[in-house]
């Protein structure tokens, strides 16, 4: 069974029915990436800079070698990355525990690292069509927005997952995500989705979602690998991307494996990353490693290395 099987039962155990991981858009301050000290800057030269997914060590955190709290400053010192993007079930329910949130603060601000955004799972379906669910699913992100706006965040991804029509889970995406959009909007913390399989995986239909939610503090984050809509149907990744970037807050650059140039085997990263330059879009890429052949901290020096090439050859 592949890594991503594996993460999708796991995320099923904790009541999702699709799933993946992963994570600004242009300016102003609200379609940055969230920040412990102040608002982010993409230089001219670079238009995007390099976070760190912290599923690229769920293996590490799920084991006990890593903890939460460590895990900002081994981006920094080990990978040198000192923007960091979190998920949310390896606070260990700590989420509203201010000591531990006070903690993992002050070591981010103490060490010029930059909380960017938390990756909420298992927290209700906001595409489920079924109203009451819906309503209490939205309610049980609040806290994530509340945790969020306290590490100095600006960005909390979600799911759009549901059971029903193409027509009805968008409608009840657009209900739950407006919902919740507008208590964003009031803790100035932007709502962002991702690509996670099923419907959200097509991207003409997660556009149609943001278009109709047309919210400020609502968007999306384009996930390079994972546009699976069906068990033997695959969204055109290139295509996706696109039709999302309009509304993307953040992008996360999948990698599964490496070839002998350093290259990603199933994403050409050089057509990707020039598409994405040529739509003028700027901010944060984070890393997200999912192989099995490279350790953990071999692939994402990997994928580093390789947007940093990339990014250079685009300049």
């Amino acid at each position: 069974m592949s890594l991503e099987h594996n993460r999708r039962d796991f995320l099923k155990k904790i009541g999702m029915a699709t799933a993946s991981y992963g994570f600004l858009a242009t300016f102003p301050e609200i379609l940055t990436g969230c920040s412990s000290t102040s608002t982010i800057e993409v230089s001219k030269k670079d238009f995007y800079q390099i976070s760190l997914a912290q599923w690229s060590l769920h293996k590490a955190l799920f084991s006990g070698q890593l903890d939460n709290l460590d895990f900002p400053l081994k981006a920094k010192n080990d990978f040198g990355i000192n923007i960091v993007e979190y998920v949310s079930v390896f606070f260990n329910k700590k989420e509203k525990d201010k000591k531990y949130l006070k903690e993992l603060k002050k070591r981010t601000d103490d060490n010029g690292i930059t909380n960017h955004l938390i990756m909420v799972d298992g927290e209700g379906n906001l595409g489920d069509t079924d109203a009451g669910k819906r309503k209490q699913a939205v309610e049980n992100h609040h806290k994530w927005v509340d945790t969020a706006k306290y590490l100095g965040c600006k960005t909390i991804r979600v799911n759009a997952a549901g059971q029903g029509t193409f027509t009805e889970v968008q409608q009840a995406a657009v209900d739950g995500l407006s919902q919740l959009a507008e208590y964003g909007r009031k803790n100035k913390i932007n709502v962002i989705v991702e690509n996670h399989g099923g419907y959200s995986s097509n991207g003409q239909w997660l556009a149609g979602v943001m278009k109709s939610v047309n919210n400020p503090y609502c968007g999306t984050l384009p996930d390079f690998g994972n546009f699976r809509v069906g068990p033997n149907e695959e969204y055109d990744r290139y295509r996706g991307v696109e039709e999302l970037l309009p509304y993307a807050k953040g992008l996360s650059a999948k990698t599964y494996d490496f070839d002998n140039r350093g290259n990603e085997t199933t994403i050409d990263y050089q057509r990707m990353l020039n598409m994405i330059r040529k739509n003028k879009w700027t901010g944060i890429v984070g890393i997200e490693y999912e192989g099995n052949r490279l350790g953990e901290e071999e692939g994402i020096r990997a994928t580093k290395a390789l947007l940093e090439r990339v990014r250079k050859d685009l300049t």
